[in-house]
């Protein structure tokens, strides 16, 4: 029996869309929404149930339950609650991680909430990676930027968005990622933060990888 078997016998309908549900899933709700402020909160929820959604119009086999977990949680980094040297996608990466393995979840799909959060930014990744984290990613770029937006049915997204509306997220989004910029600006010179900081952060400046790779202890 498959791990999206397991919890399928118990669902619920969120935004019109039918999801697993299970205590896990049900605490990762309340975590992600006591760490963040309720643009990014809707913003989590309506990921995983884009992602749910792509998984089932596209009746790709994947463990519901942690495509559950790692969209609910993605976005932890970005939260007042969570604070580190990293970039913020490993930071919340391990506050999930935490969550997933207190949760009696095994390594592997431990190790798949872990990959997914870390990899959130990056579809040119995780895309790569296993169904869970491209099916997350997906769901969060559809969120995000609007990627693969024509395959929702639009009553579907309609249902969704009233839900769960974006509460201004564009502004929310942007100022919480310019807070990395202006605090950690060292983590954000790989990343799509970057951006987000040469466009809004007055003297922002990122390490340039061109710079540390012409200034590296080698002689050629």
């Amino acid at each position: 029996m498959s791990p999206a078997t397991e919890i399928s016998e118990k669902t619920r309908v969120l935004g019109g869309v039918t999801v697993p549900d299970s205590p896990l899933i049900r605490r990762a709700m309340d975590l992600a929404r006591s760490y963040s402020e309720p643009y990014l909160f809707h913003h989590a929820v309506r990921s995983w149930l884009f992602a749910a959604r792509l998984g089932q119009l596209q009746a790709i086999p994947h463990d519901a339950e942690v495509v559950a977990l790692s969209a609910l949680l993605h976005d932890l980094g970005l939260t007042n609650k969570v604070e580190g040297k990293r970039r913020f996608e490993i930071e919340g990466a391990d506050v999930a991680r935490e969550f997933a393995r207190e949760g009696g979840l095994d390594e592997r799909r431990v190790q798949l909430v872990w990959d997914t959060v870390a990899l959130n930014s990056t579809p040119s990744i995780a895309f790569y990676k296993e169904a869970e984290v491209a099916l997350c990613t997906a769901g969060i770029g559809l969120d995000w930027g609007g990627f693969q937006y024509d395959r929702i049915p639009p009553e579907e997204m309609k249902d969704i968005l009233n839900e769960f509306p974006r509460l201004d997220m564009k502004r929310g989004f942007a100022d919480a990622v310019c807070r990395v910029c202006t605090t950690k600006p060292e983590t954000t010179y790989d990343n799509f933060a970057r951006d987000f900081g040469a466009r809004f952060v007055p003297d922002y400046r990122a390490p340039s990888l061109v710079d540390l790779f012409m200034n590296s202890p080698f002689e050629s």
